[in-house]
């Protein structure tokens, strides 16, 4: 029995291929194709809107698949959350869902649009925000391009955005996070009850978070003296404890370990200095904990 499995097709789809092939599962995607095979013969995807992605695996269409936390909560469908994979279109975070307006207009806090109109693509959340408030406004719903519909289409929107780059291009103040959001795995409750599936699912999950938990890490391994041991692990800002193990010659040890690549320029030549011999760098595809 396959496992069906729902990729975002759109702004998170080439993330989410690249994720998945350092996880160990490759997918073969054709252009003109919903469907993609990939090179777990138990494993099946479908390339569905992240949107519409709680939608099928609420229903059972699909056993599992990939989107983000804010259209699982738009869908208010029941699923069940996998794991948390914070990921993005460009950044390896969270995204926020803010409210915006227009940098010249009156609006300071979410209570100043009291009786305005909020566009978004996110009508739900937006609807429960303002309730929550008890601020009584008009959410409408943006078919894109929602930047450009202040002030003359709407007084204020609510956007996703990860830098912040595009609403200040458009002269737009954030008045409030409404939603914070990352990609999640989710499942459907029948198939994360299958004796059958539930294995396969919880694989992927694991593969998928070491994968993430690899990104911006290198592997090191070194040799070094026992008596100058001490001096290299104080270098070493390792991820839990560096490995430490004899060596043939009981005056050396084998160190490994793994910290974030960005700092290697700095450690190695620290290393070094510590007298640790034989350094070598690798990449890492995943971390497991």
């Amino acid at each position: 029995m396959k496992l069906r499995l729902g990729i975002p097709k759109g702004s998170l789809q080439d993330s989410t291929l690249k994720l998945l092939t350092c996880a160990g599962l490759d997918v073969y995607v054709s252009g003109r194709s919903y469907h993609a095979s990939t090179s777990d013969p138990e494993i099946e995807c479908m390339l569905i809107r992240a949107q519409e992605m709680a939608r099928y695996v609420a229903h059972g269409a699909l056993d599992a698949g990939l989107t983000g936390r804010d259209w699982v909560l738009e869908s208010g469908l029941e699923v069940t959350t996998v794991c948390d994979l914070a990921y993005a279109k460009q950044s390896r975070g969270r995204v926020q869902w803010v409210l915006a307006a227009p940098k010249d207009a009156p609006y300071r806090q979410p209570e100043d649009l009291a009786g305005c109109t909020v566009a978004t693509e996110l009508v739900e959340v937006t609807r429960r925000y303002f309730a929550g408030k008890g601020i009584p406004v008009e959410v409408e719903f943006s078919w894109g391009a929602t930047e450009v519909k202040p002030p003359e289409l709407a007084d204020a929107i609510v956007e996703v955005t990860e830098t912040g780059s595009s609403l200040r291009a458009h002269d737009l103040r954030i008045l409030d996070t409404v939603l914070e959001s990352n990609t999640q795995l989710i499942a459907n409750p029948g198939s994360w009850s299958d004796s059958r599936k539930l294995p396969k699912i919880r694989d992927l999950a694991l593969m998928l978070s070491g994968a993430l938990e690899a990104r911006g890490r290198v592997g090191l391994m070194l040799n070094v003296r026992r008596d100058d041991l001490r001096g290299v692990l104080a270098v070493l800002p390792a991820l839990n404890k560096p490995t430490v193990a004899e060596l043939s010659d009981g005056a050396w040890v084998a160190v490994n370990t793994v910290i974030e690549e960005a700092k290697a320029w700095e450690i190695l030549p620290q290393l070094k200095a510590a007298r640790a011999e034989g350094i070598v760098e690798y990449p890492l595809n995943k971390v497991v904990g």
